[in-house]
């Protein structure tokens, strides 16, 4: 296997965590690194002994690079994935793929008009017990998904919002809890429940006076499978208890998972402090699995850095799609569509109405 040449576009915090994993993939050939500034280029350069770009149609013609991981602030990532699309390199975007419909399709039409891959990084994906509970859907466990809940009750302090300027603000960071720290939950709902067709939604900025987003947001869905969903989410509570999404289905059973637990992880600020579990788990003859499951996960979780190891195993599934010519994962379109959820609760309070689908730019 010939590893897939590799670089990193955004020299701050998550892209450090792919810089590691990339460092320890045999699939990637890590090679080079490009940031907006010169000085940030050559100090993450320095750090991982790679070369340091400013302009990114230079870096992949002059280190001939296959695939770009894209670690810039989330409103800044169109410009640059269209660039490297057009110059022949796959994609993996950090989350969200965008903070508008309009920029991820014209990410998802600079792909598709060069036939490279496109994938979102989602990592919550491959937990153990998400991973379960995807089986579990996928071999009609429960039945059809009927009802989806996601919730999040998290904290983020002042530190946070003034660790990086982008941060609390609409015209850089584009939203809020939404935005930057929702789209995990936001991916996994509609990954379980399928294809949203309308949200009726609203948002707050309940104790945070000192940004212009939302911390806080709910929101009802209906879906293409009849089922129906909801959505609360916040930044609120002090230090932060827990991130839950439970799926219920048309036979009666429902599956769920714990995926945050207490403060929330920050990439680059935090790690993370307790392993996901299953906590709801009613299939008949299964209900007995899951305290052995919580024992399993919470001793694989004490041998690994788990901040690192799923965003290792994105990565290693993203390379793996190059070559073996699949579908990542998380593809630009589950992308767009979280996209579209957070996009629609927006419109839906501007409105005071609810929003159809499919979503338009």
């Amino acid at each position: 296997m010939t590893p897939i040449r590799t670089a990193i576009i955004g020299g701050g915090k998550v892209g450090h965590l792919h810089a590691r994993a990339l460092r320890d993939l045999p699939q990637a050939e890590f090679v080079g690194v490009c940031s907006r500034t010169a000085a940030n280029a050559e100090h993450f350069a320095h750090l991982y002994h790679v070369q340091a770009y400013t302009d990114i149609a230079r870096m992949i013609k002059e280190l001939r690079v296959e695939a770009v991981i894209i670690c810039t602030p989330h409103p800044a990532h169109a410009d640059p994935a269209v660039i490297a699309a057009q110059h022949g390199a796959h994609l993996l975007i950090e989350k969200p793929l965008a903070a508008t419909v309009e920029d991820c399709d014209r990410i998802i039409a600079a792909a598709d008009r060069v036939g490279v891959k496109l994938g979102v990084v989602s990592q919550r994906r491959f937990y153990e017990p998400i991973q379960r509970m995807r089986a579990a859907i996928d071999t009609g466990k429960i039945g059809i998904p009927m009802l989806g809940t996601v919730i999040m009750h998290g904290w983020r302090d002042r530190a946070y919002y003034e660790s990086d300027a982008w941060r609390g603000t609409w015209d850089q960071e584009g939203g809020g809890v939404l935005v930057n720290q929702a789209p995990h939950q936001l991916d996994l709902l509609q990954w379980f429940m399928g294809e949203v067709t309308e949200v009726y939604g609203y948002h707050s900025n309940i104790n945070h006076p000192y940004i212009e987003v939302e911390d806080t947001a709910v929101a009802v869905l209906r879906f293409a499978n009849g089922g129906v969903g909801s959505i609360v989410v916040s930044n609120a509570q002090q230090p932060g208890m827990y991130g839950k999404v439970h799926i219920h289905g048309s036979s009666g059973a429902s599956v769920g998972a714990q995926v945050e637990s207490g403060a929330m992880f920050i990439a680059g600020m935090t790690s993370v402090i307790a392993p996901p579990f299953n906590d709801v788990w009613t299939i008949p003859d299964e209900e007995h699995f899951i305290d052995a499951w919580r024992a399993e996960d919470a001793a694989h979780f004490e041998q690994i850095d788990a901040a690192l190891y799923y965003l290792h195993k994105q990565d290693e599934d993203f390379l793996d799609a190059i070559i073996m010519d699949r579908d990542p994962l998380v593809t630009g379109r589950d992308g767009r569509a979280t996209v579209a959820i957070f996009s629609a609760i927006y419109r839906s309070q501007h409105e005071g109405a609810p929003i159809r689908f499919p979503l338009e730019g």
